[in-house]
Formats: structure tokens, C-alpha cells, sequence
């Protein structure tokens, strides 16, 4: 008995499957979209906490410089398929959305679940199939092309799948309570392609001082943070960012330490991480030496425990007071110049450092995956297997927060699905 043939066999139901799957449809083609898990979408459901950050409408000749990784080999599809197409498609499939600070763009209900429904609904409209709990288990190659796609069900029924094409959009190993099991890095790998190393990015880290422990909720808004690796004697300041961050029980968090972690490498044998956090950067250090001066003018007669609370948040004060060296029960009136430097240096640079980064679990995507090398960026098609294509998060790209990953997902997808079909 012959297996089922289709013009466009789609490996994976999240984001850029989706899109991918959608994409081939609308050229009429025959499309059959294969999902391990018991629904479409598990991971799209949970990203922007729930509220799915669709994209970002950051200025065109300013979009590249938020993936940190081979932004020329996104330059083709997100040319083709950009921010203002996402927002379209979305209009046009019944889902209104709504533009937020920074230009985050969200579905205007607030509901993840409903960019899941959309999607859904114009894949049933078009017509196509979808298999879920369904695991592909091998991709088939003949004569350098593809052919089938080996697939088991409810644990126990083997089948296979012809087509023309096949396109990979498995994600990562992030988050994998969603399904994000690596199976596309290992489909790529036995078809013959490159992979670079992978590991969790845009991730929370552990902080060694056990002072942030006791300042787990406090959320720092529009602070600088200055990230530095010491090798040696040697030390280069290798990020700075400016916005917000947040203390945990491990450590810290927040959108400017998601960004860092996807940009610095975690500490290893070889170097150590260092944050140095400015609490007051729109001050510079002489104009908050000034700050401090007016303030202790006005509670002269106070303990220097109790003259902060105009400066800084109040469950900060206890730690800053200890880390300062200046007596909490010393009267300000007596407190030295010295004394006083050395807290301006502290407000400017809180320092910790990095014992190591959380993990996949935790991370909101994967770095490194299939070498764009091995992938035509104008087609997505695999240089290597003709008719085998790759969209999403399996590719060795990621972008900082704020939409930029699942823009990855939506240019990609409707180029690899564009190309396919």
C-alpha cells in the first residue's frame, strides 16, 4: 500500500510550522502539518507570559541590530515578510492587535490563546491536514532529496508520508514541558548538516551574593547595567544596556538580564561574569554626590540608616547600607567625604557577580542549532537535500526580547512554506 502523498510535509505545529503550513496553502498546495504534542501552539501559548509579544515595530534600518547572531541571513525574510506583514496577516485572519512601549505589538485581547485560535482557524479554512500526537521519527532521503517522513502515533502506529517537501520548524530545547525536544537538530544532523552548539539564551541568572536573596521582588526600572568578563587580570566591559531588571531567590532576571545572557557568555573556567548595575545613570557621579549632600542637609540630625529613603527603594536601603561600610547608626553629620565617595561609587556600579545562567527550562530560547551555512537564506531550502527546508528556532538565529524571536518564526516560516509550496 502506497503511503499519502503531499506537496508540503510541515515538522512541527508551533509558530513557524503554523505560518509555514498557512504560507504552502494559500499557493493551493496539498499540505499535511505533523505535531507531537496533543495541540497546536504549547509554546506560543506561554511566551510574553501569556500575552504572545507578536512582534516588534522597531524602525526597519534598526531591526537587524536586535539578533545577535547571523542578522544577514534574516535580512531576505524579513524583507519579505516583516513586522507590517505580520500585523496584517494577523488583521486579516480576524485577531486585532495593539502596538505597546518599546514596540511590542500583542493581540489586543491579551490572550495568547487567541493568536492559537486564528492561526488554527485559517489552517482548517485552507484545508490543512493536521496529525497530532504524532512523533516523526526519521526523515527519508533518496538521491540527495527528500522523499518521506517516518512517523509513529499514540505510541504504537508507524507511518509514512510522501511529499515533495519537507520542512523542519521542530524549535529548540527550550521550555521543554512545550515538546522542544532537539529532534530537528538530530533530523539535520543525519541528513548531513552542520550544527552549532547550542544553549539556553534570553534566560535569568544565579548570582553568587547572597544579598539578592534578600531583595527577591524588587523590580529596578531604568537602570544601567554594564556586563564584564574578567579573564585573568584582564577585564572588558562586553554589554550595556539600559531599562529594567528584577531580583529573585537565585538571583536576578528581568528583560535587560534576558538580554545580556544572549549576548554574554556564562562563566566558565576560563572567565568570570560581573553586573554592575547603575541605580541613578541619568545622575552623574558629581551631580549625585550633590544629591546626597542636599540630602543629608535636610535630615542632619538623622542615623544614616534613615536618610535614603528619598534615594533609593526602600527594601534596597538595608543592603546598600551594609555594602557601603558606613554604619547604620551613624549620624549623617558625621559621615566623611570618603565614606560618602565610596556610596556615589556604589549607587553607580552595585556589583555582583555570575555563578552561572538557569536553564533550558527557564530560557526563552535556544542559541545554535542548524548552520545557516547549510541553508539558502532566500528560500530557507537545505543546500544539502534538495526539497528539505528549515524555519524557526532549529536555525543557529535568535533575536533579543520584545517580538524579535517570533519574527524569526513568522519571516521564516512564510519564506520556507512560500518555497516549499
Amino acid at each position: 500500500m502506497n503511503a499519502p502523498f503531499y506537496d508540503v510535509i510541515v515538522i512541527g505545529g508551533g509558530a513557524a510550522g503554523m505560518l509555514a503550513g498557512i504560507s504552502a496553502a494559500r499557493l493551493n498546495k496539498k499540505v499535511l502539518l505533523l505535531e507531537q504534542n496533543e495541540k497546536l501552539g504549547k509554546k506560543l501559548y506561554i511566551t510574553g507570559k501569556g500575552r504572545c509579544n507578536i512582534t516588534n515595530t522597531c524602525p526597519d534600518g534598526d531591526y537587524l541590530d536586535n539578533y545577535p547572531r547571523n542578522p544577514k541571513f534574516l535580512y531576505g525574510s524579513i524583507a519579505k515578510f516583516g513586522h507590517e506583514d505580520v500585523i496584517r496577516f494577523f488583521e486579516e485572519i480576524g485577531l486585532k492587535t495593539k502596538v505597546e512601549r518599546g514596540g511590542r505589538v500583542f493581540p489586543l485581547s491579551d490572550k495568547s490563546s487567541d493568536v492559537i485560535k486564528a492561526l488554527e482557524k485559517e489552517l482548517n479554512r485552507l484545508g490543512v491536514a493536521i496529525c497530532l500526537n504524532t512523533k516523526v521519527t526519521g526523515i527519508n532521503v533518496k538521491d540527495g532529496a527528500f522523499e518521506s517522513v517516518s512517523t509513529i502515533s499514540d505510541s504504537t502506529t508507524a507511518h509514512n508520508f510522501r511529499g515533495n517537501a519537507c520542512l523542519i520548524a521542530t524549535g529548540g530545547l527550550s521550555y521543554s514541558s512545550t515538546g522542544s525536544s532537539g529532534d530537528g537538530y538530530i533530523f539535520a544532523k543525519e541528513s548531513g548538516h552542520a550544527l552549532i552548539d547550542c544553549r539556553p539564551v534570553l534566560v535569568a541568572m544565579n548570582i553568587k551574593e547572597k544579598w539578592c536573596e534578600r531583595l527577591q521582588g524588587l523590580t529596578l526600572k531604568n537602570v544601567r547595567l554594564n556586563v564584564i568578563i574578567k579573564k585573568g587580570e584582564k577585564s572588558d566591559r562586553v554589554f550595556t544596556g539600559f531599562g529594567e531588571m528584577l531580583f529573585t531567590h537565585f538571583g536576578v532576571s528581568g528583560p535587560l538580564i534576558l538580554s545580556a545572557s544572549s549576548i554574554v557568555p556564562p562563566p566558565d573556567k576560563d572567565h568570570r561574569v560581573f553586573l554592575e548595575i547603575d541605580l541613578k545613570r541619568a545622575l552623574t557621579f558629581d551631580q549625585l554626590e550633590s544629591r546626597i549632600l542636599r540630602d543629608f542637609s535636610d535630615n542632619i540630625n538623622k542615623q544614616y540608616k534613615n536618610a535614603l529613603q528619598g534615594l533609593l527603594p526602600v527594601k534596597l536601603i538595608p543592603v546598600m547600607i551594609e555594602l557601603s561600610g558606613i554604619p547604620a547608626q551613624k549620624k549623617v553629620n558625621l559621615i566623611t567625604k570618603e565614606e560618602r565617595k565610596n556610596l556615589v561609587n556604589l549607587i553607580k556600579g552595585l556589583r555582583m557577580e555570575v555563578d552561572s545562567y538557569r536553564g533550558y527550562n527557564e530560557a526563552v530560547v535556544t542559541r545554535g542549532g542548524v548552520d545557516v551555512k547549510d541553508i539558502n537564506p532566500k528560500t530557507m531550502e537545505s543546500k544539502i537535500i534538495k526539497g528539505l527546508y528549515f524555519a524557526g528556532e532549529v536555525i543557529d538565529v535568535d533575536g533579543l526580547t520584545g517580538g524579535f524571536n517570533l519574527q524569526i518564526a513568522w519571516s521564516s516560516g512564510y519564506v520556507a512554506g512560500q518555497s516549499a509550496g
